[in-house]
C-alpha cells in the first residue's frame, strides 16, 4: 500500500492532536500523582510513640487530591483556573488529603487531614481545564489551543527540564589513564526508592581488586567482602567470578591479600574494624553487617537474605573489569543513549515531595509526642501542620533549588512565540559542570540521531549540556 504526502501531513497532524510534544511531561506528572504519592506514604506506614505507661499507634491511609483551589482573605474557598493563577499571582494548587488513624491502646480514632498543598501541572488529569471542551474553554477565557505541561508558581510559568543522568543499576566498566599505570574500574549507582549508592571496584597496577562501598572510610578487598557476604571458600569466589583460566590467574594478588581473613566472621570484623575503630566486638560486627545490608547494592535488598545475590552481582562486576585489562571487553561508553535515563517532572517531584514528608513526619512525631504529656490527650489534626510540604515545593519550584544541591531545575516557561515554547518544554540538561571542558559530553552521538535534535543547543558554556528533544 503506497502513502501520498497528504497521508503523511494527516499522520503528523493526528499525533500532534492525540499525543502533543509534552506528553511526556504530562503522563509522567499523572503517574506520580495516582501512583507513586501512596507509595511513598505506604513506605513510612506510621508513627509509634511510648511515653511513660502509654503507646500509641498511629496509621497512614490513602491520600487523596482535591481540585484546584484558592482560599480568599474572608475563608472562603472556590475552584481556581490557570488563567486567574497568572492575573492575581496565585499558585496553581490543590489540597492535598491523608487518612490517618490513631489507635490509644484500643480506643482508635479515624480522621483525613490536609497535610499540604501540592502544585497542580496545567492540563494534567488533575487540572480543570482538561475537563472541558474548546469551547468551554474559549468561554472560560482560557486557550484552547493549550499544551501543558508546566506550573504556576505565584503567578510565574515554571517549567521542570528534564534532568540527564546515568543509567542506575547498571554496571560500567572504564580505564583511568591518570597515573604511570593503568587503573581499571567499574562502578554502578545502585538505585532503590528514596536511597542510591555509588559501588566501584577498582583494579589497581599491581594486580588486587577492592571495592568502595557509601560509609566506609577505605576500599574494601574484593575477596574480604566475598567473604562477609557469605562466599567463604577461595573456590566458591572464583567460580562466582568466572571459569576462564585466564581471568582466574588475574585473582591471585587478590587472594593473596585477602590470605589473612579465612572466615565470615573474620571478614565482617575486617570491615568493622574500619567503620568502628576501638568500639566493642559486637557493635563493631553489628555495624558491618548494616554497612552490607544497607549501603551496598541496596537495589538487589536490603535484608541479609540477599547477600548471596550481591556477591553474585561484585563477581559479575569483576569479570567485566578484568576481562577490560585483558582485551576481552570494550569501554562503556557513557555517552551512548543506553546508558543514559532521563528524569521527568513525576521522578522530580516524587523525590522533593518524600524529604518533605519526612520532614513533616518528623514535626508530626515531636508533636503527639508533646500533647501526649497533656491531659486533654492527642489530636491528630491540631498535631499536622500543613505548611511544611506546602512551602517546601513551592519553594523549590519557585526557585529551581533541588535536594543534594542542585540548582536551575525549574525555569520560568519561555513565552516569545510557539516555537520557543514547546522547544523550552522539551528541553533536557546534563548534571554535568558547566565550568568543565568535557568534549566527549558536548559532542554529538550517533546515537542521538532520531532522538536528540543536533542543531538546538545554546552557545557559550551551556554548549552541548543542554540538549532538545526533536
Amino acid at each position: 500500500m503506497l502513502i501520498s504526502e497528504n497521508d503523511h501531513w494527516d499522520l503528523m497532524k493526528s499525533f500532534f492532536n492525540e499525543e502533543g510534544l509534552v506528553k511526556q511531561h504530562l503522563d509522567s506528572y499523572n503517574d506520580f500523582t495516582r501512583n507513586t504519592l501512596q507509595q511513598i506514604i505506604d513506605e513510612i506506614g506510621g508513627i509509634t510513640i511510648e511515653v511513660p505507661n502509654h503507646v500509641y499507634d498511629i496509621k497512614f491511609g490513602a491520600i487523596e487530591i482535591g481540585d484546584p483551589r484558592v482560599v480568599e482573605v474572608d475563608g472562603t474557598v472556590r475552584e481556581v483556573y490557570p488563567r486567574e493563577a497568572r492575573i492575581r499571582n496565585l499558585t496553581y494548587s490543590a489540597p492535598l488529603y491523608l487518612e490517618i488513624e490513631l489507635d490509644d491502646e484500643g480506643r482508635e480514632t479515624y480522621e483525613r487531614v490536609n497535610i499540604g498543598d501540592l502544585p497542580i501541572m496545567v492540563k494534567s488529569n488533575l487540572c480543570l481545564l482538561s475537563r472541558h471542551t474548546e469551547d468551554e474553554l474559549v468561554k472560560l477565557g482560557e486557550d484552547p489551543k493549550e499544551v501543558g505541561g508546566y506550573f504556576i508558581v505565584n503567578g510565574s510559568e515554571r517549567v521542570i527540564v528534564s534532568l540527564e543522568d546515568l543509567a542506575p543499576n547498571r554496571v560500567l566498566v572504564e580505564t583511568d589513564n591518570r597515573g604511570a599505570r593503568p587503573v581499571y574500574k567499574g562502578k554502578v549507582f545502585s538505585t532503590t526508592v528514596g536511597f542510591r549508592a555509588r559501588i566501584e571496584a577498582s583494579l589497581k597496577a599491581k594486580g588486587e581488586m577492592s571495592v568502595t562501598i557509601p560509609g566506609v572510610p577505605v576500599p574494601v578487598p574484593l575477596v574480604v567482602l566475598m567473604r562477609a557476604l557469605g562466599v567463604e571458600t577461595d573456590r566458591e569466589v572464583a567460580e562466582m567470578v568466572s571459569l576462564n583460566p585466564d581471568i582466574l590467574n588475574e585473582l591471585e594478588p587478590s587472594f593473596r591479600e585477602a590470605s589473612t581473613v579465612q572466615t565470615i566472621e573474620d571478614a565482617v570484623l575486617f570491615i568493622g574494624n574500619r567503620v568502628a575503630f576501638g568500639q566493642v566486638k559486637d557493635f563493631r560486627l553489628k555495624r558491618a553487617e548494616t554497612i552490607l545490608d544497607r549501603n551496598l547494592l541496596p537495589h538487589i535488598g536490603r535484608d541479609p537474605d540477599d547477600r548471596f545475590d550481591k556477591a553474585v552481582f561484585l563477581g559479575e562486576m569483576a569479570s567485566r573489569i578484568i576481562e577490560l585489562k585483558l582485551g576481552l571487553r570494550m569501554e562503556d561508553d557513557k555517552d551512548h543513549l543506553r546508558n543514559k535515563r532521563i528524569k521527568l517532572a513525576g521522578p522530580l517531584l516524587a523525590e522533593l515531595f518524600r524529604s518533605a514528608f519526612w520532614s513533616l513526619y518528623r514535626d508530626m512525631r515531636y508533636q503527639f509526642r508533646r500533647m501526649s504529656t497533656r491531659r486533654k490527650g492527642v489530636l491528630i489534626s491540631a498535631a499536622v501542620r500543613p505548611g511544611i510540604i506546602t512551602s517546601r515545593i513551592q519553594h523549590a519550584l519557585a526557585t529551581g533549588n533541588w535536594r543534594r544541591g542542585r540548582v536551575g531545575m525549574t525555569q520560568l516557561l519561555d513565552r516569545t512565540n510557539t516555537l520557543s515554547t514547546l522547544s523550552h518544554l522539551r528541553r533536557l540538561q546534563s548534571p554535568l559542570s558547566r565550568s568543565q571542558p568535557n568534549f566527549e559530553a558536548r559532542d554529538l552521538h550517533s546515537t542521538h540521531w532520531g532522538r536528540l535534535c543536533p542543531n538546538e543547543t545554546p552557545e557559550g558554556a551551556n554548549c552541548g549540556l543542554v540538549r532538545t528533544w526533536p
